[in-house]
């Protein structure tokens, strides 16, 4: 299909960003409340709308980390402007904007067809796990380690151990993304290391958790638990890896149950993170 000319993209504004967060809640996906400043902080140019004569009809964010990785989300095209060719020039010039890196994506699965055909490869699928949180939670094994806000945490501590569970360096996202207005962020240690962290955060529909990194069961489980207690009575949601059984029997535990699925793809090789201790994503739109 020939790139239509009647539409422009630019970079996205704050306002833009809260056009575009308002559209994937109208696609299900549940954004947090809090989100948008998060996700500018990591590439403040990442976001880009299409416009057809001043009007925004699409977007995607492509944002760049430093060793060339980037993480492709908000693919979203109004459903009146669809099979006109707005969402392939939208998704190109994302593409352009990552050009030589290695891109990640959490896309539908109905649509992998669509990106092998830019060369994306697919990794492995992520389930959302979503219920309402009774007060009558599980008890976490008292040995597992010590919980305390993640406040108290070292920031070099965390900066390194959530480099090992996600593809590159993110620091102004992490300070943002943990100190947000109603989201609790907490760490476990184990003799005065950090073992596990996790984030809790309220959105649209409920509260999710992402993300969820741990050195094992026990530490993820309690770290599950404790982030819990925040959404009792509200929905909660949590998106698994799918190659991560034991976070799905923890989800189950909880009784979260699958809601739907996405498709982890990467234009490149995988990047080689620690994936057995993510027990969950930080989110769809950002990886």
């Amino acid at each position: 299909m020939t790139a239509p000319e009647d539409l422009s993209l630019r970079t996205m504004g704050p306002d833009d960003l809260a056009l575009a967060l308002d559209w994937a809640a109208a696609e299900g996906w549940n954004p947090g409340i809090h989100d948008a400043p998060c996700f500018l902080a990591p590439d403040p140019d990442g976001f880009l709308v299409g416009e057809r004569n001043g009007e925004p009809v699409s977007c995607v964010s492509i944002v760049t980390y430093p060793g060339d990785f980037a993480f492709l989300g908000f693919y979203i095209v109004k459903q009146e402007f669809r099979g006109r060719g707005y969402g392939s020039k939208t998704w190109q010039a994302a593409l352009k904007r990552a050009n030589g890196c290695i891109i990640g994506l959490d896309g539908v699965v109905a649509q992998q067809a669509y990106y092998q055909k830019s060369g994306f490869v697919h990794a492995w699928n992520n389930i959302r796990h979503g219920g309402q949180v009774s007060g009558n939670l599980p008890r976490a094994n008292r040995h597992a380690g010590t919980i305390l806000p993640l406040s108290e945490i070292p920031e070099a501590a965390l900066d390194a151990y959530d480099r090992k569970h996600f593809p590159a360096p993110r620091p102004a996202f992490l300070r943002l993304w943990t100190t947000r207005p109603g989201t609790s962020a907490i760490g476990l240690q184990r003799d005065g290391q950090l073992a596990g962290y996790g984030v809790v955060r309220p959105c649209r529909e409920g509260y999710k958790i992402g993300p969820l990194f741990a050195d094992d069961e026990s530490a993820a489980e309690a770290l599950l638990i404790k982030l819990a207690e925040q959404a009792v009575g509200s929905m909660l949601y949590l998106d698994t890896p799918e190659t991560n059984i034991t976070a799905q029997r923890l989800a189950d535990n909880l009784d979260l149950k699958p809601v739907f699925e996405t498709a982890r793809m990467y234009s490149g090789p995988a990047p080689i993170i620690s994936q057995r201790g993510v027990f969950g994503i930080t989110s769809f739109e950002l990886g």
